[in-house]
């Protein structure tokens, strides 16, 4: 498996986390939670916004314009910083792209995906909001011969109260629509990014075939996975002075009761809704961060830096 960065708090399924009684489906549910550093005793805000910054370009730009500006990295900044919506005005959305763009690189270190659908590119204009999932990528087997589909959602949430969760699983729900889930597969086949990544002529058929508008998409659940980030203010990250084991043992803890609660909410919600939901595969990835505001500020100075630059 890839490496990633950050360091990994929990990585394990559900089932053996689970601490709600008689609470079911549980299979097919993972848990990751994910803890950036500290130096000096504080919070390493920078190296949490290089790893953004740095990663930016896989949701911003095409396959072909990641390849052509190899060597670039400031050039490929600033084109990707041309595309970001950089909502300021609406305290739903705002930072919704940092969120997005991490969840990109998480996809490609820690899962080994590749982004198929580069989808802050695939926006309609730049003060709108991507439409379908917040990331589309494929991850190959290890041999290269299978593989699997996965559609994200990504927030970023100030607390993550029983509301935001409730917000989460809807749109979960809502991403597991059948028309909404066949656009995703048009948009998908459609693009000449699935014919740039190196996989088999083979495999890359068999994903062409089974994304066809004519399949049914009760094939693809069992292939489908839907990694859902959680970027989430944290008042114990923002007191905390480094990685402790107090520190550790207290996060883990509250990512544990975090995701009961979650996975309670989607399975009440959706596993009367979907069909062969119980052949889904849900990831929740969780990620404290000691001050949303201050992350956003820093973000779009930089990204204002980018789009400036010639």
């Amino acid at each position: 498996m890839p490496s990633i960065t950050f360091d990994v708090l929990i990585n394990k399924t559900f089932a053996d986390i689970c601490t709600t009684e008689g609470l079911a489906p549980i299979a097919r549910k993972y848990v990751l939670s994910l803890l950036n550093d500290f130096e000096e005793g504080e919070w390493r805000f920078e190296r949490f916004l290089d790893y953004i910054w740095d990663n930016i370009a896989l949701t911003a730009l095409s396959k072909q314009e990641r390849d052509d500006l190899i060597g670039q990295p400031r050039t490929m900044m600033r084109r990707a910083a041309k595309n970001l919506r950089l909502i300021d005005n609406d305290e739903v959305g705002k930072g919704s792209e940092i969120a997005e763009i991490l969840l990109y690189g998480v996809m490609q270190d820690f899962y080994g995906a590749l982004p198929v659908v580069p989808k802050i590119y695939h926006k309609q204009n730049v003060n709108d909001n991507a439409k379908g999932a917040d990331s589309v990528h494929i991850v190959l087997s290890h041999d290269g011969k299978d593989f699997s589909l996965w559609f994200g959602e990504a927030k970023f949430y100030k607390t993550l109260s029983g509301n935001d969760l409730d917000t989460i699983v809807q749109s979960v729900l809502n991403s597991l629509d059948k028309d909404k889930i066949k656009k995703e597969n048009s948009i998908i086949t459609d693009l000449q990014d699935l014919d740039k990544f190196d996989m088999p002529d083979e495999t890359r058929q068999n994903i062409k075939d089974m994304l066809n508008q004519d399949a049914s998409i009760d094939h693809i659940k069992p292939k489908l996975h839907i990694p859902i980030m959680l970027l989430h203010q944290c008042g114990r990250t923002a007191s905390a002075t480094e990685i402790s084991q107090k520190y550790k043992e207290i996060l883990e803890r509250k990512h544990i009761k975090k995701a009961n609660e979650y996975f309670k909410k989607q399975i009440d919600a959706l596993s009367g809704q979907v069909f062969k939901y119980e052949e889904i595969s849900f990831h929740l990835i969780l990620f404290p961060v000691p001050d949303k505001d201050e992350i956003v500020r820093l973000f779009m100075a930089d990204a204002a830096i980018y789009r400036r630059a010639k």
